[in-house]
């Protein structure tokens, strides 16, 4: 066999410029719809934000400071549990007392909020269902969240917490 015969068994393709243009085209396609998902899924995932309103309750710090120190002073003592009841169903119990006894006659709110995703936060205003002891029915998924107490007499906020928990 000569040499000649080899060469005509496998013909050579050459790659031209259109096919060329192709593959970058569609090399750069597929990069570019890529980082398109990623940001959209990065940008309407999380929000960004804990709070709202962030630049305006930086400026009353100092407030925040003043009422902590006087949250202090008050010395109450305050225990929150969530019970689950069902394959959902939880209920937000929290009792507060000082050094008298019950604290009763407060509006008690509580913020269940997800560190991440500020659309699965649960809020609810909590009932006394016993002198000092404040109940509420929530429904909401496992996982970590963050407490939030805030107690109020008289449209005048009283006590303020914030706690890491699990929901299991």
């Amino acid at each position: 066999m000569s040499q000649t015969n080899l060469m005509r068994a496998a013909p050579q393709r050459r790659l031209g410029g259109t096919e060329v243009l192709l593959l970058l085209i569609s090399f750069f396609g597929v990069v570019a719809a890529v980082d398109a998902a990623m940001i959209y899924f990065a940008v309407s995932t999380f929000r960004g934000e804990e709070i709202s309103r962030a630049y305006e309750k930086g400026l009353a710090y100092n407030l925040d400071i003043a009422g902590a120190h006087a949250q202090s002073a008050r010395g109450w003592k305050v225990e929150a549990t969530i019970l689950r009841r069902g394959a959902w169903e939880n209920l937000v119990s929290v009792t507060l007392r000082d050094d008298d006894g019950a604290l009763t006659g407060l509006k008690l709110a509580a913020e269940i909020r997800a560190p991440v995703d500020g659309r699965k936060d649960v809020a609810v205003d909590l009932a006394e269902a016993a002198p000092g002891r404040y109940e509420a029915p929530i429904v909401i998924e496992s996982g970590w969240r963050d407490l939030v107490l805030i107690a109020t007499r008289e449209g005048r906020e009283m006590f303020r917490s914030k706690s890491r928990i699990r929901i299991d």
